[in-house]
């Protein structure tokens, strides 16, 4: 038996497979939809090898199904069937849906009530889950929310300024995300501090084309620097992070900008694009900068103070910090802008060793020696809470069913 886990982008899905004994991940891959119309690049690594192919597909159930028939003709898996489960990633259920849940038509309605809160990622989401469903109908479908990992958080710091009726009436409130993210890498910082959980003080920051960072004290979720949406908080690819709210009112009365004008530009045309002007990839923002582009140097700049600023802010909620863990795409990788976070958290107690940075390797240790903090890149691995909660929920059915069968002949 399999666990096929899948992580629904807006033109993109990243999937993995894992054994049902040992949660070992046997595959990974990505099915990549932005590569041209009607058509999907399909990536995957697993046991003995790598493959990339580009095939036909329009829908996310036929770069699934192009995927798995790849995995089968490497020999991953013989046959659908083995597949028992699926565990997706889902990126908001509110102060409905907090924990890890069976997929059923009753969950879909309230993902999809979600949908104005995060327009690019809950209509992928949920294009992937009836993918699933018609490819797998004998197995079970499981849900992660990013949201749930936030269910703690406590009202002085989810509510916001406005007229209370806001939350009350409209359920306006900060919800965080990331959090399938944030739960693996504090769970894996406290492996790698020998440390019980609930003993520590973590800031886990997860940069990547999405950003944020949480405060995690006592093993639960003080505060994430995102809110009511995903573009409160970092400054990131293609989003503001946060801004003036004044500035909208005012670019609305004066300039003209229609709301939808002002959402897109705010989602899809800020951050490192809109300062840069070259892209919203990290990486190609750096290379502009290294090759003298001021406006690519200052959008580095802007970033790395508006990162370094909220986590300072995150360790004053807590009292300090024990640890600070970057992780994502650029978290992991990134070892200049990890360098420019870090400059000025040394009144954290948080002190970067230069040589450890530059060389380091994800899962791994970056603090000096002479650091009262610690701080650690640690590798993303929401598939595998995806897998194990997976796991967790169809065994737990499989208990409630037996159970029901011995009270019904009783």
């Amino acid at each position: 038996m399999k666990i096929l886990v899948i992580n629904a982008g807006s033109s993109s899905i990243k999937l993995a497979l894992y054994t049902w004994n040992d949660l070992n991940c046997i595959a990974q891959g990505l099915v990549d939809f932005g590569v041209g119309a009607g058509s999907a690049e399909i990536s995957l690594q697993y046991h003995d090898g790598v493959s990339k192919t580009r095939v036909p597909a329009t829908s996310y159930r036929e770069g699934l199904l192009s995927a798995l028939d790849s995995l089968k003709n490497a020999g991953v898996i013989e046959s659908n069937t083995e597949i028992c489960a699926v565990g997706h990633r889902l990126i908001h259920g509110g102060e409905t849906l907090r924990e890890p849940v069976v997929i059923d038509e009753e969950v879909k309605k309230i993902i999809r009530s979600f949908r104005p809160l995060a327009p690019l990622h809950i209509p992928a989401g949920l294009e992937a889950i009836e993918a699933a469903e018609s490819l797998f109908p004998w197995a079970v479908q499981t849900g992660v929310f990013d949201t749930g990992f936030f269910a703690d958080i406590p009202p002085a710091a989810y509510l916001y300024p406005v007229p209370y009726e806001w939350y009350t009436e409209w359920g306006i409130r900060r919800f965080g995300y990331h959090g399938t993210s944030h739960r693996y890498a504090c769970e894996r910082a406290a492996e790698m501090l020998d440390r019980d959980l609930t003993s520590l003080r973590l800031i886990t920051c997860h940069l990547g084309q999405g950003s944020s960072a949480s405060a995690i004290q006592g093993g639960k979720a003080v505060t994430n620097t995102m809110g009511f949406t995903p573009l409160e908080g970092f400054m990131m690819g293609t989003r503001s992070g946060t801004v003036d709210p004044g500035i909208i009112t005012y670019v609305q009365k004066h300039y003209g900008l229609t709301v939808e004008e002002v959402e897109e530009i705010l989602h899809k045309r800020s951050g490192l694009l809109g300062v840069s002007g070259v892209s919203g990839d990290y990486r190609q923002v750096y290379e502009a900068a290294k090759a003298g582009n001021p406006r690519a140097k200052l959008a580095l700049e802007m970033y790395a103070y508006r990162v370094r600023a909220m986590l300072g802010a995150l360790a004053v909620t807590m009292g300090g910090v024990d640890a600070l863990v970057f992780t994502g795409g650029i978290g992991e990788n990134a070892r200049e802008l990890r360098a420019d976070i870090c400059r000025g958290l040394e009144c954290l107690g948080l002190e970067l060793d230069p040589e450890r940075n530059a060389h380091a390797t994800p899962d791994a240790e970056i603090s000096a020696a002479s650091s009262s903090g610690r701080i650690l890149v640690i590798h993303s691995r929401e598939d595998y809470i995806l897998a194990r909660e997976a796991k967790r929920l169809v065994e737990k059915r499989e208990k409630t069913d037996v159970a029901s069968v011995k009270a019904s002949e009783k």
